[in-house]
């Protein structure tokens, strides 16, 4: 199933458009192999690291990763059983301060963003190809399945090259 950029919301676009791999379950596992090889490269006295005053550090970024996958994957989950329920937004930037980053080493960290995106794997996996194709809204915006999929891959790419480019480049 190829996914349509017309139908993705302008702000998901530029994620999307990062994806390289046209298969979604392939772009999920490029993304992760690839952000866990960044991640092998950072020293624990690096996680803590901010590229500018008022960023994220290396770690509330990484967790901020964690809870987007979390509620995408959620969102393809109840679009795809159906539920027509419109979802709420979420505040990336309440969340942030409320993820406990700081009382966790990196390793751990890249622990769990492994596990989860095995998780989030599993979940489209055992989706058919009528569920990729379900839509629902979430914070005002139609979107498919399968939609949801690909900007988890994008957003994690989004983020890995901002953390190549602007935490790990000195």
């Amino acid at each position: 199933m190829l996914i349509n950029l017309q139908t993705i919301p302008p702000f998901y676009k530029k994620y999307v458009k990062l994806v390289e791999e046209p298969d979604l379950l392939q772009a999920l596992r490029v993304s992760n192999y690839r952000m866990l090889d960044v991640l092998a490269s950072i020293g624990e006295g690096h996680q803590d690291f901010r590229y500018a005053e008022g960023k994220w550090s290396i770690r509330e970024l990484l967790c901020h990763m964690i809870d987007a996958e979390r509620i995408f994957a959620y969102r393809a989950l109840r679009f795809a059983r159906n539920d027509k329920t419109a979802l709420h937004g979420w505040e990336e930037n309440d969340y942030a301060p409320e993820a406990n980053a700081g009382g966790r080493s990196l390793r751990q960290i890249a622990d769990e963003m492994s596990c989860l995106r095995a998780s989030t794997l599993h979940l489209f996996e055992g989706f058919t190809v009528e569920m990729l194709g379900r839509k629902g809204i979430a914070n005002d915006n139609e979107m498919s399945v399968i939609t949801l999929g690909f900007i988890i891959a994008g957003h994690e790419t989004h983020h890995r090259k901002v953390l190549v480019e602007r935490y790990l480049i000195q």
